[in-house]
């Protein structure tokens, strides 16, 4: 469901919570960081089904408004009609159908997170813009419409509105850390709601290369520093960010224990992950050092690579 690189970041995260916190035992750090990473990659899925949940909500929210304003004690005729069709929505079906999302949201935790204040206010407002009065103008159901009408709310209604996820800043614990890829697992669910897994984020093949990943940079941890300390001769070893190391030891660390990862891959994941996690000149730091690694290793002949199979 999620790419390496997003795997990446969460052990670059993990690492750095094992390197700010001074009561972790050496010993004990490939134990905790396996719980913490573990942790983290839970807290994706959660946001992920809370996501995936006030979305529906939303569009379900349409046979309350209808049930509500026809109870009034003088109803017009507008409350006395007002449309339901996204209520029985195709896509919302699928989902709320589907056995992995039944269980996940079994969690009381997972509905605690859902703003019913939030629920209303964004049905309110979304049921007067254009592709809302669109999609109600007729009564015939065309699926493809009906994936769209919902990923214009998630889209429309909860990204870009920035109120909104200032809001989730505050309340959903590592909502900033996680948004870009609470948008890629939303935009799979709209892609293929009936092969999405929601009690599993990641493959085992994946999970086994974050674990692996992780305990290879507490491993070798002072090897990889031995390799990168001479390249930093021109460089302010004082001011170098935590984050930018953790990057340059895990990309050596990919490039020497690695072998199905290509080296320019390795560079051009950590070179990415630099610019977006730490600072301005951080890509281009990150990007020197390893190509200089690289250079390095590959003179020593440590750089051993499979050959991936042509498909």
């Amino acid at each position: 469901m999620i790419g390496r690189r997003n795997i990446r970041v969460k052990v670059m995260q993990t690492l750095y919570t094992l390197a700010s916190d001074e009561n972790i035992n050496p010993d004990e750090q490939k134990e905790k960081g396996l719980l913490i990473l573990k942790e983290k990659l839970n807290r994706s899925l959660d946001l992920f089904v809370i996501s995936a949940l006030y979305t529906l909500r939303v569009a379900q929210y349409a046979e309350k408004d209808a049930g509500q304003r026809a109870s009034k004690y003088l109803p017009t005729q507008e409350d006395l009609n007002v449309n339901t069709k996204i209520a029985g929505n195709e896509f919302l079906w699928r989902i709320l159908e589907n056995e992995t999302f039944q269980e996940r949201i079994k969690d009381t935790s997972i509905q605690e997170n859902i703003d019913p204040d939030v629920v209303k206010k964004v049905y309110q407002r979304f049921v007067k813009t254009p592709v809302y009065l669109e999609y109600i103008s007729t009564k015939d159901r065309n699926y493809k419409q009906e994936v769209n009408i919902l990923r214009a709310i998630w889209q429309e209604q909860f990204l870009m509105n920035e109120d909104l996820m200032d809001q989730f800043s505050e309340e959903l614990p590592d909502w900033d850390d996680d948004i870009d890829m609470t948008n890629i697992l939303m935009e799979n669910m709209f892609k293929s709601s009936t092969k999405i897994n929601f009690l599993k984020l990641i493959s085992a093949e994946k999970n086994e290369y974050a674990q692996n990943l992780l305990k290879t940079a507490i491993d070798k941890e002072d090897y990889c520093s031995e390799l990168i300390q001479p390249k930093l001769k021109n460089w302010d070893k004082e001011r170098v960010a935590l984050i930018d190391m953790l990057l340059l030891k895990m990309g050596v660390c990919e490039f020497l224990y690695f072998p199905t990862i290509p080296t320019k891959v390795t560079i051009n994941e950590f070179i990415e992950i630099a610019k977006q996690y730490s600072t301005p000149q951080s890509g281009q730091f990150v990007n020197g050092v390893l190509d200089n690694i690289l250079k390095d290793l590959t003179k020593e002949d440590k750089i051993v690579k499979e050959q991936r199979a042509k498909k």
